[in-house]
């Protein structure tokens, strides 16, 4: 990432910054990559308006969209501090916030802290079955930090994760929780992201095995990793295919998925650059622009055809 590897010049305009309130904020949005929200809330507004039939409560769609975002940035936070050693001793994300020190461990905590009370106050708001279910996205949420120290599996955990907002939406509109559709679109999220997190890991073979973190790529090469993650990809687009068996797209989405079927192919075309640039254009800049594609999709297929 940019943000993750400054130059001196940088880190003292941004250590200047620090001692206002809006620097603090905007290290803390820097540290916690908050561009990155949208990789999970477009799909979230797309199950929304796929399950309310693209007219969702006002106030419902609000919450979730909070708790969206909140858990999302929850997530990136904790990471961070778990993680502030092992990314101390990594050359590629030394230059990140709390190991280069422009940002103190407290300062995520307390972002933590509101992160965390704005996503309970928005289950509480949502109804009891969110509030039940919340503890579930909290293991998942703290525990992704934890699972790369011991399981290869990690990436599969951390798409799990994200697709908690889809999962978490439609949940939140029907009030139901055991319905195939709800899987079948957050399996492909969840599978989407395992995939570019896959492609992103592929950066720090070496570093993982030195740190014995257990990657995929670390674990069983590059040349398996870069197969795996087409896999991931391959049914990613299988399963978004299958959504309109379920809900009400047309050619639209159709669209959608070819373009972003598209996209997928031209990010493993870039991400065989090899350098830190391909990898975050591929793993990164690509994957901003897919939900956003297939809420579109979505949109138009509801509102316009």
């Amino acid at each position: 990432m940019a943000s993750d590897s400054p130059s001196p010049a940088g880190s003292k305009a941004t250590n200047n910054l620090g001692g206002s309130t809006f620097g603090k904020l905007k290290a803390i949005g820097d540290a916690v990559i908050l561009r990155h929200t949208l990789f999970s809330l477009p799909f979230a507004l797309a199950a929304i308006l796929l399950e309310s039939g693209g007219q969702p409560p006002l106030l419902k769609l609000v919450f979730i969209v909070l708790a969206a975002a909140s858990g999302r940035n929850l997530a990136n936070a904790l990471n961070r501090l778990i993680d502030r050693d092992i990314d101390a001793r990594n050359p590629r994300t030394a230059g990140r916030h709390l190991p280069s020190g422009r940002l103190a461990s407290r300062d995520l905590v307390l972002f933590s802290l509101a992160m965390g009370a704005i996503l309970v106050g928005s289950a509480l708001a949502l109804g009891w079955l969110c509030l039940a279910l919340l503890p579930v996205a909290g293991i998942a949420i703290f525990g992704y930090s934890y699972t790369k120290r011991w399981t290869w599996l990690s990436h599969w955990w951390l798409g799990a994760t994200c697709a908690i907002a889809p999962m978490g939406s439609l949940i939140a509109i029907s009030g139901k929780v055991f319905e195939l559709r709800f899987f079948v679109l957050s399996g492909a999220v969840a599978l989407w992201v395992a995939g570019f997190d896959i492609i992103y890991a592929l950066q720090d073979i070496e570093n993982d095995r030195r740190e014995d973190l257990q990657s995929f790529p670390a674990r069983f090469g590059p040349g398996l990793a870069r197969a795996m993650a087409v896999a991931c990809h391959l049914a990613t687009i299988a399963l978004l295919a299958c959504l309109g068996f379920f809900w009400p797209l047309g050619a639209a989405w159709w669209a959608g998925i070819a373009l972003a079927a598209f996209l997928l192919a031209a990010e493993h075309l870039v991400a065989r650059g090899g350098t830190e640039r391909h990898i975050r254009i591929a793993a990164y800049g690509i994957n901003e622009v897919i939900p956003l594609v297939l809420l579109a999709a979505v949109a138009f297929d509801l509102f316009v055809l």
